[in-house]
């Protein structure tokens, strides 16, 4: 794409002394000045304007008045710091999200136009923003959920990124949410979803015997009422923390996740990483990768820290020949890793490894965040490019 190479040598590490910034990083060339809104979690928001791209602080999850009014304020805050009317407004592709409404509010009083940014296209916007990368690149994204173009709940995502288009070339065996997103609050359910999956459904009573709704959420899913499908990695995880015994209900954000990968950096740091499932994974030749094979190991397996270190070690091989194969198909070589899964050490350190020694270049974050925080560098970037771009052709 046209446009002007960025020649400043401004950092993220730059001291910011704006009251609502918290972070600078130097774009891969030069954007119009632009206002992106960010993520429902962990909101953050970002200006862009020049080689620069302001993210604010953090204000939490939309989920209260408070986070609410925040967000408002700095968005605010840092139009005045612009000193000019943004060229666009860019917010997720969720319509409900406050952010998103917000947007639209702004984007009324300001007359500018709104770009709706798909999630996990700004997940690896973000890295490709942070590395000052220009050039077609493989996207990773795995993280809970993100509305996808479709409509449904995605969050185990290939994509092809080309600046501010994409294509996904491949997602995760799509997963039932018996009872939506109560789903992601009860990891049980998840367990419960792979059961089902497998044909084990009569077992789920019995399995979760403590659980009062155990006998309605085998009934939702052996109906299908209820029960939206999603791609999410997220939703793995709670499974394979569920089936290992190790977290049945949430308390915390990633707490399934968390418990898993503890478990899993236990058994290695004694025993040293077990050996990958040999058949604990397929991939079908529309690009959907299907992890029910190790799931359906996890099932029995009754050592909870060797059967975590067995799920990381098998969704690293398994994730690493999804990659080569798409790597093979497009040509692309330069792979980037985004999303909130990826706070987990041992996949993002290993799964960087393995893509190496195949050849592969890879963009992890380094300045910024994995999760939702850097969604609003991604939006910020994208919609610059989608500006550019206008100008271009018209």
């Amino acid at each position: 794409m046209a446009g002007m190479d960025c020649e400043c040598t401004a950092c993220s590490c730059f001291e910011v002394t704006q009251p609502c910034i918290a972070q600078l990083i130097c774009l891969p060339r030069a954007a119009p000045p632009v206002l992106a809104m960010g993520a429902w979690f962990n909101n953050a928001l970002c200006m862009a304007n020049g080689c620069d791209a302001y993210i604010s602080f953090g204000v939490g999850h939309l989920d209260n008045p408070d986070a609410c009014r925040a967000h408002e304020k700095i968005a605010r805050q840092l139009l005045v710091q612009l000193n000019e009317k943004p060229r666009a407004i860019a917010h997720d592709l969720h319509p409900d999200f406050y952010s998103s409404r917000f947007a639209v509010q702004l984007a009324d009083e300001l007359n500018v136009p709104l770009i709706a940014v798909q999630h996990h296209h700004a997940h690896i916007a973000a890295i490709c923003a942070e590395h000052r990368f220009d050039e077609p690149v493989l996207g990773l994204a795995l993280d809970g959920v993100g509305l996808g173009t479709d409509g449904a709940a995605w969050g185990g995502e290939l994509l092809c990124v080309n600046g501010s288009d994409f294509q996904r070339i491949g997602h995760l065996h799509l997963l039932p949410l018996a009872g939506g997103d109560r789903a992601a609050q009860e990891p049980w359910r998840m367990a419960a979803a792979v059961l089902h999956e497998i044909g084990r459904n009569d077992a789920i009573t019995s399995r979760f015997a403590a659980k009062p709704a155990a006998a309605t959420v085998a009934f939702m899913l052996q109906r299908n009422f209820n029960c939206p499908r999603t791609s999410s990695m997220g939703r793995v995880f709670d499974a394979a923390a569920s089936l290992l015994g190790l977290c049945q209900e949430i308390d915390f954000d990633a707490q399934a996740a968390i418990a898993v990968e503890q478990a899993a950096t236990r058994y290695i740091n004694t025993y040293g990483w077990p050996p990958a499932l040999p058949n604990g994974w397929k991939i079908t030749p529309e690009g959907v990768l299907n992890l029910l094979p190790t799931l359906v190991y996890l099932t029995d397996e009754l050592d909870a820290e060797r059967g975590a270190a067995v799920f990381h070690v098998t969704l690293i091989a398994a994730l690493s020949q999804w990659l080569q194969q798409a790597s093979q198909h497009t040509g692309i070589s330069t792979v980037a890793f985004g999303g909130g899964c990826f706070f987990n050490r041992l996949l993002s350190t290993q799964l960087s490894a393995q893509c190496q020694a195949i050849g592969l270049t890879v963009l992890t974050a380094q300045a910024i965040q994995p999760g939702d925080s850097a969604i609003a560098l991604g939006q910020a970037w994208i919609a610059a490019q989608v500006v550019l771009l206008k100008n271009e052709l018209f």
